[in-house]
């Protein structure tokens, strides 16, 4: 594996785990389980469910994925133009989502809710409704994992040419902790709460510190690419 290569998927994974950890997504992977999780009594169905939530969440994204990096590619005037300018425009992209991780640039979605309809029909489906839950969740974006996804993740991707893997390892990322949380559950962890605590404290330092790094990066691909001083 080459060294852009490694660094890529290094990237996407923590991109992945800081996503999923981020206070928004977080606190709707933990809901998520633990509603399907009370209707069922098996600790090992309780992890099941955690998995095909995962499956759910990670296939929504390498879908995703797929459709914005290979749409990209398979144009060739497109691709050819991302080819020779890609490093171009990946410094100022990472300057500006490291703005949004640092809080200093912010953006407001439209906030949204699964509903009753949704919720009733997850419980009729049992564990198997944690796979189209996943799906519908890692859509439903926040501020920060937008500009985690689509500020940092896809331009990763372009430069890369993956429209699979990257996000797919991504997926991964996102998958960590769910699982995680999902063991917890599953074994009535009566610290789990201290653990969601510590986990939202750290997010915090551990996003700024991630934010900062691509502020750093994206002025050396500015400097190198944009005005060739380095």
């Amino acid at each position: 594996m080459s060294e852009s290569l490694s660094a890529a998927v290094f990237t996407a994974l923590w991109l992945g785990i800081l996503t999923s950890i981020s206070p928004c997504p977080l606190a709707t992977n933990i809901a998520a389980v633990s509603f399907i999780s009370k209707h069922v009594k098996h600790p090992v169905s309780v992890v099941m469910t955690g998995l095909l939530y995962t499956l759910g969440r990670t296939l929504a994204y390498l879908a995703l994925g797929i459709l914005i990096v290979q749409s990209i590619l398979e144009t060739p005037a497109l691709s050819r133009f991302l080819n020779q300018h890609i490093n171009k425009f990946l410094g100022p992209i990472l300057i500006i989502a490291g703005l949004f991780l640092l809080e200093i640039l912010k953006f407001a979605l439209p906030g949204w809710n699964p509903g009753a309809k949704l919720q009733q029909k997850v419980n009729l489906w049992g564990i198997w409704g944690a796979f189209p839950l996943g799906i519908i969740f890692a859509l439903s974006f926040c501020p920060v994992s937008a500009a985690l996804f689509f500020g940092s993740l896809i331009p990763i991707a372009l430069s890369m040419e993956s429209g699979v893997f990257v996000p797919s390892v991504y997926g991964i990322g996102t998958a960590l902790p769910v699982v995680l949380f999902s063991i917890l559950i599953a074994f009535g962890a009566k610290w789990i709460g201290s653990v969601f605590n510590k986990i939202t404290q750290i997010e915090k330092f551990l996003r700024y510190g991630t934010g900062v790094l691509f502020i750093l990066v994206g002025i050396y691909f500015v400097l190198m690419y944009n005005f060739k001083i380095l």
